[in-house]
């Protein structure tokens, strides 16, 4: 008897990075890519009607951000099998991911071969996890606290919080910021008071020190 087709979601802003996610699913038998979205909105929408088995999603999206668009996938689609795919590996995120509800987590530079492994697992109720983004579960899992150092400090912070960040370390305003991320400036001006709680500094000069000590921007 056949497999049925295992109905695949695509979530990231960037089309490059849908294409080539496409790309690698197109001669995996079995598979097929139902839907496509570039924020969390749309892809919330779109889910309601193209009911995918497995959703392969970014954690920094335009609007609502990807930890928020997996707990809302799981109360609208509760069998829906949510998978990450994220440039960032960092414990956090690991651990704010599977408690929104992700069955797995692969970094970007995973190979085609993982993420189609990486698919079939969470399809079957399986969890997958790449080895790097393991290391940072079970070390959150036996409570090892990272060192305090700039990067771990980086990653304490959400990946909407690095994209603020990042902007204002490159001198934009509140008002530029909120309109390449998609936002409301006084979300911003939000994040932007999260930011000096969190790290404890209170001014731009300090927050773009930070931002090249942690390199998340080149110094200017």
């Amino acid at each position: 008897m056949t497999e049925p087709t295992l109905r695949v979601m695509l979530v990231d802003d960037h089309a490059l990075v849908r294409e080539g996610i496409r790309h690698v699913l197109a001669g995996t038998p079995g598979v097929e890519v139902v839907a496509e979205a570039s924020d969390g909105e749309m892809a919330l929408e779109l889910a309601r009607d193209a009911r995918p088995d497995v959703v392969v999603l970014d954690l920094s999206l335009p609007g609502a951000g990807g930890l928020e668009v997996t707990t809302r996938l799981r109360d609208l689609l509760p069998a829906v099998r949510v998978l990450i795919l994220s440039v960032h590996d960092h414990q956090e995120y690991v651990v704010g991911a599977v408690r929104a509800g992700a069955q797995g987590y692969l970094r970007k530079d995973t190979s085609p071969s993982e993420l189609r492994a990486a698919l079939r697992a969470v399809a079957q109720g399986e969890s997958y996890f790449s080895p790097p983004v393991a290391r940072h579960l079970s070390a959150a899992l036996r409570g090892d606290p990272p060192a305090d150092d700039a990067g771990t400090r980086l990653a304490r912070l959400t990946p909407r919080e690095r994209e603020v960040l990042g902007g204002i370390a490159a001198g934009e305003t509140s008002r530029a910021i909120a309109a390449r991320l998609g936002l409301s400036p006084r979300t911003v001006e939000t994040y932007r008071e999260n930011l000096a709680r969190k790290l404890d500094i209170k001014t731009v000069a300090g927050l773009t020190r930070f931002a090249v000590e942690a390199g998340l921007v080149e110094e200017g």
